[in-house]
């Protein structure tokens, strides 16, 4: 009986020792396992190739009728202006008139002196954003045709879009990458060691924003990847 608790004794003795030892390995291994992450931005300006450009006009009334034509006659002649401009037809959309019954609604002003209210949205969405551009200064020439295009809505603003980004995605990379590395090389440097392998590496997602508020139709585009290299002596 003796003999069995020391045998276990000894072998508890020599688990614990061994625990020991493994850990302190681990922690020796950790402490050798030297590293830095660092990160590379690349940003780049582009101008957009995509515009939606909502041309609004209201029309109120006391008769359903002459709100109907009256909106076809002007629709008809933003047509033609945008046409004439260079838009191509398939780049024109029109919408179906929004009609409110101001004296339909319980909650309204009922002492109105027009009980009908429409908006209409003729949209243009081209891949020319010069010409569209160049056709928003020009509006006058639908002023002159007694059609005053309504602005300050939110919901119609002007929107510019840059899709090209799977063109300048590999380059883009290839920056960011290039510069986290010089990032490495310098902080190898400065601690007196050398740029090993590279241990773990992630890309971030790519933003697209206006480049200000004063010019929409020129994006920022911007990406940061995040890497990791082992450091050697």
């Amino acid at each position: 009986m003796k003999s069995w608790k020391n045998e276990a004794l000894i072998i508890a003795v020599g688990l614990l020792l061994l625990g020991v030892m493994v850990r302190s390995g681990i922690v020796e291994f950790k402490n050798r396992e030297r590293i830095v992450t660092v990160k590379g931005l690349a940003e780049m300006e582009v101008p957009a190739n995509k515009v939606t450009w909502p041309l609004v006009h209201k029309e109120i009334s006391n008769d359903l009728f002459s709100i109907y034509s009256n909106t076809e006659k002007k629709n008809r002649a933003i047509v033609d202006f945008l046409l004439e401009n260079g838009i191509a037809k398939e780049e024109i959309t029109i919408e179906p008139p929004q009609i409110v019954d101001i004296k339909a609604d319980r909650y309204g002003n009922q002492d109105v002196d027009f009980r009908y209210n429409s908006t209409s949205v003729i949209t243009v969405t081209s891949r020319n954003v010069d010409k569209v551009r160049e056709l928003m200064s020009e509006q006058t020439e639908l002023l002159k045709k007694g059609i005053a295009l309504a602005g300050g809505d939110y919901q119609y603003r002007v929107s510019y879009e840059f899709t090209g980004l799977n063109e300048i995605k590999p380059g883009m990379i290839e920056e960011a990458t290039k510069n986290a590395r010089e990032a490495a090389v310098k902080f190898a440097k400065d601690s007196d060691s050398r740029l090993g392998k590279i241990k773990s590496a992630s890309q971030g997602q790519f933003t697209i924003y206006d480049r200000d508020a004063n010019t929409p139709y020129i994006k920022n585009v911007r990406v940061v990847t995040t890497i990791t290299y082992y450091l050697k002596n």
